[in-house]
């Protein structure tokens, strides 16, 4: 009898030895990660939205279609259409949603704490309204906008310098007074006129503020926001005399002979990031920033543009200081400013402004995949 119930424990223990064991399985590699995005304007704005859609692509292009998938829906300046487009991804189980634009944030604190299980994005801003499953990201624009402040010093020979600005806030606001203080860095003899359009899509309007820096004597501009396509297009016509530096995306293909430099936003820098985050089971309470030390903001230079080796080389060096804190990208009375976002909405924060966005539909009804 006792060799008998040793012969079935054997058995039992055996039995035992052979189950998996009982722990929380990891995300499996073949599992896809889904994203969905609202943003304001087109994604081939050459500015703001186009700078997430490219880190998206990005990502897709590292991680494969098969482990990365992402929706959009672009030019939805209507909040409501928003709210709307959020929760219906919400409902349908998307991994990450991501409000790509400060005028959303009210509608996305109404809505995130309705699905705890679903992880929210926004910015650019900082707060993440005290919940779990909300990040925040903003962009340090003010550093690029030094260094193309920088380099415009030093290639100007007119003296004058114009920027044609959308809404005076957020990263917009940081880029110019970044721009400004980057300019008096070199020489600050130099004139640097900032016009303020009042709106982010109003290319009619840049349009006539870059005709008003030319007639002022500027020989080169600088812009933000997906407007920026008027003031470009007048210095075109200027062939040659007038040279452009851009932000957010790479603008050299809009004029490839007159393009300088452009600071470009890598979101994907701080998406790569947030996606473990979300895989591990953390699904939100953390505030990100690009800038240029974790290369989120990045000078990208016009291969066609030449440029004096050694100036490309105190390019170099400056960044480095940045970097390290040597340098001050932003004049002392504006270093707490820039917590709005550029891409905040034209209707409720301009008088007059032109929210459409350059020919795109506002209603955002039409859904597009990658």
């Amino acid at each position: 009898m006792r060799k008998f119930f040793v012969a079935a424990l054997l058995v039992v223990l055996l039995a035992v030895a052979a189950l998996p064991a009982n722990h929380a399985e990891p995300v499996e590699a073949q599992d896809t990660f889904r994203v969905a995005v609202v943003m304001p304007s087109a994604t081939n704005d050459l500015a703001f939205s186009q700078s997430m859609y490219d880190a998206l692509v990005t990502i897709q292009e590292e991680m494969g279609e098969d482990n990365f998938e992402f929706v959009f829906q672009e030019g939805t300046f209507v909040v409501d259409d928003a709210a709307i487009a959020l929760r219906e991804w919400a409902l349908e189980g998307y991994d990450l949603i991501i409000a790509h634009g400060s005028q959303y944030g009210a509608v996305l604190e109404e809505i995130a704490p309705d699905f705890p299980d679903v992880s929210f994005a926004w910015g650019t801003d900082s707060d993440t309204f005290g919940l779990d499953n909300v990040f925040a990201y903003e962009a340090a624009s003010d550093q690029g906008g030094f260094v193309n402040g920088f380099l415009a010093a030093n290639l100007s020979e007119s003296g004058v310098i114009g920027v044609v600005g959308p809404v005076e806030a957020g990263d917009a606001k940081l880029y110019v007074d970044g721009f400004v203080q980057g300019v008096a860095y070199v020489d600050e003899e130099l004139e640097v006129n900032v016009n303020y359009i009042g709106s982010f899509s109003d290319v009619a309007l840049a349009t006539e503020a870059a005709e008003a820096h030319i007639a002022n004597d500027a020989d080169i501009l600088t812009g933000s926001a997906q407007m920026v396509v008027g003031a470009v297009g007048v210095a075109i016509e200027e062939e040659g005399d007038v040279l452009w530096f851009g932000t957010q995306a790479n603008q050299t293909e809009l004029a490839p002979e007159i393009v300088v430099a452009s600071q470009v936003y890598h979101w994907e820098v701080i998406l790569t990031d947030m996606i473990e985050l979300i895989q591990d089971g953390t699904l939100g309470g953390e505030t990100y920033s690009i800038n240029l030390e974790n290369e989120g903001l990045v000078i990208e230079f016009n291969e066609d543009f030449e440029l004096d080796e050694e100036l490309l080389a105190e390019v170099d060096a400056l960044i480095e200081e940045i970097i390290a804190g040597d340098v001050q990208t932003l004049p002392e009375e504006d270093m707490d400013d820039g917590e709005d976002d550029e891409e905040m909405d034209d209707e409720e924060d301009t008088d007059g402004a032109d929210d459409s966005d350059d020919g795109e539909d506002d209603d955002g009804e039409d859904e597009e995949s990658s």
